[in-house]
């Protein structure tokens, strides 16, 4: 017999359907009112009304969702779910003053991380990851992009992509995973960055092309990322890394922006990268080169938000250019330990200056589309993969309005109930 189960009774049952959002499109939310959805073997079957879906399919297993907001799973397109200890001390450092600089040379920083994660065992790498995961999925997210990076050299690279790959298939969250080897560059060529890009280039990606060939041929490869930023990779070295991974065959994505602007958006464009995120110092010219693509702009509102920064991503702007906005958490050890896509949506509507409507299109499809999977999950549609959270609030508004707490009772991912609170 064919597991069902009929959601119904949702106030408002947000489909978001329809496809990736852009400029002004975004914030269409497709609600149907007192609406329901039918699950069939973790496939999204159809969503109608309830009555009408209550009366068509009357013998099927059901969810009474009590007139409380029933949404896909959010979607984090841009986390570093990988890595080891924590940089409290550094927030404490910030908060007394200390600057960027400062804080590297107290041993801080990205090298901090990289000290803890690079002789940590594939198990260890898991074991602190699954309680992030956890805390994820309560709040909400049922997939989640996951990025290497905190080893900077091949093995603990593929190590930190092992992890993620075997984290993956405990099925707590879906992770789509990133190859990070050029996050920064390597404590050891700190004066030499020239050198280390040669390395990621001869060494690190021709060495992940081959693993991947033997361990997982039969997979999509994952994305190939780059921090493209002064103090981390050139505009000239981005491209090289990048068009060396395209070569081999990786989808691409660069971290762009976030201090300066280099260039590194409209590169991502010019080489058909599925997104450019953080985008903090885009300027227009890489704007408009964005809506007229279809490279995904995301924003990471936590990470401004945790260095106490003024400056966020110009959301506006890039609606204006008809580009395509999504949201992420940038979790990770430094400036955003942020694991709840919920409080991204408040902060996004607040320091981006967008609406509910807009920030939940941004965690949802959108951000689908950032990890190159807006065909299958990201909307309540037929066909889609059912990833379905139920909200304790009967508006969706609330998602921006209210913050700081946990607004999901029910999780579903593909069509089992796996989170479940508040005596639902």
């Amino acid at each position: 017999m064919e597991k069902r189960m009929l959601i119904h009774s949702a106030s408002q049952l947000l489909t978001l359907a329809g496809g990736p959002q852009r400029g002004s499109q975004l914030g269409n939310l497709g609600i149907i009112e007192n609406g329901a959805v039918l699950i069939q073997e973790g496939k999204i079957i159809q969503t109608g009304i309830t009555s009408e879906m209550l009366a068509k399919y009357p013998d099927e297993p059901r969810f009474d969702a009590r007139q409380r907001v029933v949404l896909p799973g959010f979607v984090d397109p841009h986390t570093h779910l990988i890595f080891i200890g924590n940089r409290a001390f550094e927030f404490e450092m910030r908060l007394e003053g200390k600057s960027y600089m400062e804080i590297m040379a107290a041993g801080g920083g990205i090298a901090n991380t990289v000290r803890a994660t690079r002789n940590a065992s594939i198990e260890e790498l898991k074991k602190e990851a699954r309680p992030r995961m956890v805390n994820m999925l309560a709040h909400g997210t049922t997939t989640a992009e996951a990025k290497t990076g905190y080893g900077l050299e091949a093995e603990s690279e593929l190590r930190q992509l092992q992890a993620i790959l075997e984290l993956n298939q405990e099925g707590v969250l879906d992770l789509v995973p990133t190859y990070l080897g050029a996050h920064a560059i390597a404590p050891e060529y700190k004066d030499d960055p020239e050198t280390f890009t040669q390395i990621v280039v001869n060494q690190f990606l021709p060495g992940l092309e081959h693993w991947w060939h033997i361990n997982n041929k039969n997979q999509a490869k994952p994305f190939v990322d780059i921090f493209c930023e002064t103090g981390a990779f050139s505009l000239a070295q981005s491209r090289l890394v990048l068009q060396t991974a395209k070569d081999l065959g990786f989808p691409l994505k660069i971290h762009a922006d976030e201090f300066d602007n280099l260039g590194g958006a409209s590169l991502a464009v010019e080489l058909g990268a599925v997104s450019a995120d953080h985008l903090v110092k885009t300027s227009q010219a890489d704007i408009n080169a964005l809506g007229q693509s279809n490279t995904v702009a995301v924003a990471l509102p936590p990470t401004p938000f945790g260095l106490g920064h003024h400056e966020y991503t110009p959301a506006k702007e890039i609606i204006k250019a008809n580009g395509i906005l999504a949201i992420a958490s940038d979790l990770n050890p430094g400036p955003a330990w942020c694991e709840n896509m919920q409080f991204v949506i408040a902060l996004s509507c607040r320091y981006l200056n967008i609406t509910v409507a807009q920030a939940i299109a941004a965690a949802t499809i959108n951000a689908a589309a950032a990890v190159g999977r807006a065909d299958q999950i990201g909307s309540l549609e037929y066909g889609k993969q059912a990833d379905v959270i139920i909200l304790s609030t009967d508006d969706y508004r609330n998602l921006g309005y209210k913050f700081g707490g946990n607004q999901v009772t029910a999780v579903f991912k593909r069509g089992n109930l796996v989170v479940q609170n508040n005596g639902n």
